[in-house]
Order: C-alpha cells, then sequence, then structure tokens
C-alpha cells in the first residue's frame, strides 16, 4: 500500500471512529457508571468529559478523537477508552482497527477461487442447506439445497440484484421473502457486517455494496447507522416455503483458512419436522418456495 492509499485509508476510518465513539457514548448511563444523572442533559448517555474522565484520558484529546480529527492514540490510551466505554471483545476489535491499530487488510475473497474439495464438501451436504459467503456476505458457492430454500439470493430477479443474503434480506419484498425471525436476526447481521467493514474502509467494492443497500433499504439503513458491532455466531433462523411451511434452522459458521474471510455457513434442522421437510424438497427439487415473479 502507498502513502497515499495509507492516508486515503485513515482519512476513511476517522469519521468511522468519530461515529462508532458516539454511538457507543450515547449508550452508558450515568447510573450505570456510578454518576448522579445531573441536570439538562440534552441526549441521554455519558457526557464527553464524563468519559474522558472515566478512562483516564484528557478532555481536549478525547474530544478530538470523537470529532475525527487526525490524532495519534496508543494500544494503552484506547484500551482505557475501550474499558470506559465498556465494550466487549468484537467491538474492542473493531475501534482499534478503526484507530488504524493492527488494521490488517486481507484479500477480498470474492475474487478468490474456492479449493474444489469445497464443492465436494457442499454436495456431500445435500439435503443440508450450504454455502460458502465471504464477509459481505457474497454467496461464493452453494449446494442444491441451498438453492432450493433461497432462489432469491441464488438467483436474484430484481434490476441491480445480488448473488448476496444480506442483499436478499433486506430487499426481496415481504411477499416473496422466505426469512421470519427478522426482528432479531437482521440487526445482529447488520452487526457482523459492520465488524467486517472495520477492516475494509476505504475499498472500492465495500463502499458500494454499503451505499448501494443502504439506498435500496431504509431498514439497512436504520439499523446501519446504529453502529452496533457484533461477532459471528450460530443462531436460530426461521424460513417460510410455500410447499412445506415454516422451517426452522440451525445456522452453524465455520471458517475456512484457505480462503480469507469466507466461511461455511450449515443450516440444520431444529426440528424432526424440519427434517422430514427438507427430506421431501430433496425429493422434489422442481418445487417452486413461492411466487418469485416479483423477486
Amino acid at each position: 500500500m502507498t502513502v497515499l492509499d495509507e492516508r486515503t485509508a485513515a482519512d476513511r476510518r476517522r469519521p468511522e471512529l468519530a461515529a462508532f465513539l458516539r454511538a457507543c457514548r450515547g449508550r452508558i448511563t450515568p447510573k450505570a457508571v456510578g454518576l448522579p444523572p445531573g441536570p439538562r442533559r440534552r441526549t441521554p448517555g455519558l457526557r464527553r468529559e464524563e468519559l474522558a474522565q472515566l478512562a483516564g484520558v484528557g478532555v481536549t484529546w478525547y474530544t478530538w478523537l470523537e470529532q475525527g480529527r487526525p490524532i495519534n492514540a496508543s494500544e494503552q490510551v484506547l484500551e482505557a477508552v475501550a474499558r470506559a466505554l465498556r465494550l466487549d471483545g468484537t467491538e474492542r476489535e473493531h475501534l482499534f482497527r478503526l484507530a488504524g491499530i493492527n488494521a490488517v487488510r486481507a484479500a477480498d475473497p470474492a475474487a478468490a477461487a474456492l479449493d474444489p474439495g469445497t464443492h465436494l464438501i457442499l454436495d456431500q451436504l445435500n439435503p443440508l442447506p450450504a454455502a460458502v459467503c465471504n464477509g459481505r456476505y457474497d454467496l461464493l458457492a452453494h449446494n442444491t439445497a441451498y438453492d432450493t430454500l433461497f432462489p432469491g439470493a441464488t438467483r436474484p430477479r430484481t434490476p441491480g440484484g445480488r448473488r448476496n443474503s444480506m442483499w436478499c434480506a433486506f430487499t426481496v419484498p415481504p411477499c416473496c421473502n422466505p426469512f421470519l425471525n427478522r426482528d432479531t436476526e437482521l440487526p445482529r447481521m447488520v452487526g457482523v457486517l459492520r465488524g467486517a467493514y472495520g477492516r475494509h474502509l476505504g475499498e472500492p467494492a465495500w463502499e458500494e455494496y454499503i451505499r448501494d443497500l443502504a439506498a435500496a433499504s431504509p431498514e439497512f439503513r436504520e439499523l446501519w447507522a446504529r453502529q452496533e458491532v457484533a461477532p459471528p455466531r450460530n443462531s436460530l433462523k426461521v424460513f417460510r416455503h410455500a410447499a412445506v411451511g415454516d422451517l426452522r434452522f440451525r445456522a452453524s459458521y465455520l471458517t475456512m483458512p484457505s480462503t480469507p474471510e469466507a466461511y461455511l455457513v450449515v443450516y440444520t434442522p431444529e426440528r424432526p419436522e424440519d427434517r422430514t421437510a427438507l427430506e421431501w424438497l430433496a425429493a422434489h427439487p422442481d418445487t417452486p418456495p413461492a411466487d418469485h415473479r416479483h423477486q
């Protein structure tokens, strides 16, 4: 990376760092840290001077940091800020990346070729739906069972549609969207995306993706503005298929060291009836999950 590229990346990180710090500070109440509420608080959360006091740093320095000014922040000082903000491990890692400490850029796995063995594994996992994705939720590969359940992601039909599970979740109309437990899962997915984004600030493919998805989905735009960061973890997914009804899966995520930032997601039936439905769909692969005219 050239000096100019590094400067551009830093210029991109600073406003993101400022927004993240403000969001985290706004989530901490004075009561939670043993401070009196005080009069005339215009916004919820701690004041800058209170956060600076808790972290043991100068008010002016912290104010400049939160304003996105080009100042240096040592690892020790950032640790103190992270403790004062009560950040968990994922949020702390995100903070450090945005501050330019240990910010390692990995190659974009969307352009990487998958090992032939990965495709064999996907095929062998049928009838369990399985796919390989990257940090942007791009679909790099998938098996037949995954395609049967999620054609809106594997075969997008809307103008500008992408082979991307996040894009499908936010942009496929409710009439055709199979994703049911959106209230719990979508904020978590956006939080995981936010953490990955911190490693790629300023990269054209990432910036275009976030910009386009925010323009296409007000719901994504609102969740993205929260500045919440979440760790990848196994979760319950609930979908609806027109032929077999509601399906509950345990989504398990497995990392792939041979392809940077890529992971294998496998959907395991949560109940016996879910497994029976999967087996039926495997025997009837041409059954459409819904009316996809609007996908």
